[in-house]
């Protein structure tokens, strides 16, 4: 069920994709692609704002206002449709796959009549690309891992979304009488960080109000199945949602069993049957006479089997049932553990709130300290210059002096961009007056392994950078990360003193779980960011908490849940080395 803010906002991109393949003024191409992303962002639910209150969106003019408006009063927009017409189907369904843009799809319709995705993959098994100007081997591989990426990825959605969907659902079925306890178990529990259906658990002695009030739901398309104790639906935009309901005196039992993962709760049972116990999803039962020891609540079950509580994140199998049962299972970073965010844009470059505006929000969430990175001018598109950076660092110094009596400090950063040498803008003496300096790869993705792992490595040693933003560059489903190996960037960044970022964004998330683990175990520290562009983008923060949880760390793992003294000092450490 998505928002309408994030519905309106794929109408708008997929406006801006229409006009790109049809080869559309680019100036108005980038308006829609701005206009999508600020709708997104927007924190009030754009379906309730006339066209005065759409035009009060940055990047919302008067033209695409009134498209936001004749959309929410017909459920479609007339350019929309021309577009679509426009342009053979075939196409568009050629634009889903990662690595491959509009007009890249347009070519290959053209010239190789393909109209499908299975199309595309015959083509270029069968050598046909060979010949196009502009599509060689490395273009077909790239093409072929973006197919398999799309194939992968099936019905499964972002983690953002399916929390959000859960969420809305769970508040409705809150409100129905004889709801004890609910909550959502499954893949979204454990914060994976993409969702095939959601699994949602209410613990009452009624089960009939719930399947009714599940299946009456505005957006629910289709009832799959409807029985007592589950019913399944799909909603209108093909997402599955599992419903249960549990006795309350079974709900810590049927909530472990629930969420899984599968591998876990094999690995519990097994543990249950060497002290003479069975685990199901009703509870903990002795095996011999069937008698209950334990089920109300998760805590009884993991203590009666000889186990600290495991939080759900951690129940992939790696190790966390031994980790339990020897004392030495990790207590994970927690959001509220976080006293800053170290990496934030504003208008000045690609942000869509003003300098003042992201720090306000920022203060509301009681961080201690807070970073300002807008980009630097080798991205050439957000037209950066030393004048201007300079001049937002005298806006935030006067910022933070006037706030000196309150909680949060500013620092005043930048997010570099990392060369196909491993070089970033700006020489040492102007990076020398930034507080810190995070640096990504934002182009060049197609390097060598071994390119792409010199260039990292090379970042890493340079004095000025302190955190290796989005490292491999990632978006899920979209776009594969960099081919580099890893583990020597590691080594590296243990070695400079440079931190790796966990990149809150629901598309990137980046590093992954698996890949925080190898680092931690290289001696890494980690920052995690929400690289927010909006203010409703600070709150994504919570996602790349749960993908540091994922990876097994701890708040003196994490750099901005340290004070800001301790923080201060790493990331000065390997500018005073260099010096």
């Amino acid at each position: 069920m998505p928002r309408p803010n994030d519905e309106i906002a794929a109408v708008l991109q997929e406006y801006a994709d229409l006009m790109a393949i049809t080869g559309g003024d680019a100036f108005k191409v980038r308006a829609y692609e701005k206009a999508a992303r600020a709708v997104a962002g927007y924190p009030e639910d754009v379906s309730r704002l006339d066209e005065t209150g759409l035009r009060a969106i940055p990047q919302v003019g008067r033209s695409i206002a009134d498209k936001v408006v004749e959309y929410l009063r017909t459920g479609t927009i007339a350019a929309v449709e021309e577009a679509r017409a426009r342009i053979p189907a075939g196409v568009r369904e050629l634009t889903a796959i990662p690595t491959l843009g509009p007009k890249r799809a347009q070519q290959l319709h053209e010239r190789l009549h393909v109209s499908s995705v299975a199309e595309l993959a015959d083509a270029i098994h069968q050598g046909r690309l060979e010949d196009l100007r502009g599509f060689g081997p490395k273009s077909a591989e790239n093409l072929l891992h973006g197919i398999a990426l799309l194939q992968q990825s099936g019905g499964r959605v972002l983690l953002d979304t399916a929390t959000e969907t859960a969420e809305e659902v769970l508040a409705e079925l809150s409100r129905i009488t004889g709801c004890v306890r609910c909550g959502y178990a499954g893949s979204l529990r454990r914060m994976r960080e993409t969702v095939g259906d959601i699994d949602l658990l209410v613990a009452a002695e009624d089960s009939a109000p719930f399947m009714e009030a599940f299946t009456a739901l505005p957006h629910t398309a289709e009832v799959i199945a409807r029985g007592g104790t589950k019913t399944s639906v799909r909603t209108t935009t093909g997402l599955q949602l599992d419903l249960r309901v549990l006795p309350p005196d079974s709900w810590g039992a049927g909530l472990q069993y629930f969420t899984g993962s599968k591998a876990h709760n094999i690995g519990l049972r097994t543990l249950a049957l060497h002290h003479g116990l069975k685990l199901s999803e009703y509870g903990l039962f002795q095996a011999e006479s069937g008698r209950p020891v334990a089920s109300r609540t998760e805590e009884e079950v993991y203590e009666r089997l000889g186990l600290p509580w495991i939080p759900p994140p951690l129940r992939e199998d790696r190790g966390e049932i031994t980790a339990g049962l020897h004392g030495e299972l990790p207590q994970p970073v927690r959001q509220e553990d976080l006293r800053g965010d170290l990496h934030t844009h504003t208008d000045l470059t690609d942000g869509l709130a003003g300098l003042e505006e992201m720090v306000a929000a920022a203060a509301r969430l009681g961080y201690s300290y807070y970073a300002v990175t807008d980009h630097a001018p080798n991205l050439f598109m957000q037209r950066m210059t030393d004048e201007k950076m300079l001049a937002q660092r005298e806006r935030l110094r006067a910022l933070d002096g006037a706030g000196r009596g309150r909680r949060m400090r500013l620092l005043h950063g930048t997010e570099l961009n990392i060369d196909p040498e491993g070089g970033v803008d700006w020489p040492e003496e102007f990076l020398a007056g930034f507080d810190l300096c995070v640096a990504s790869v934002h182009s060049h993705l197609t390097l060598s392994r071994a390119e792409q792992t010199r260039r990292l490595v090379h970042a890493c040693e340079n004095p000025y950078v302190n955190i290796i933003g989005h490292p491999t560059g990632r978006l899920i489903g979209r776009r594969p990360g960099i081919d580099a190996d890893l583990d020597q960037v590691f080594a590296a960044c243990a070695r400079t003193g440079t931190a790796l970022e966990i990149n809150a964004q629901p598309d990137r998330l980046d590093l992954r779980d698996e890949d925080i683990l190898r680092a931690r175990r290289h001696g890494v520290v980690f920052a995690v960011d929400s690289d927010a562009h909006t203010i409703g983008a600070l709150g994504a923060i919570r996602y790349g908490v749960a993908t540091a949880q994922r990876g097994w760390l701890t708040k003196d793992d994490v750099l901005n849940a340290w004070p800001l003294t301790r923080l201060r000092r790493f990331l000065l450490a390997k500018r005073t080395v260099h010096a």
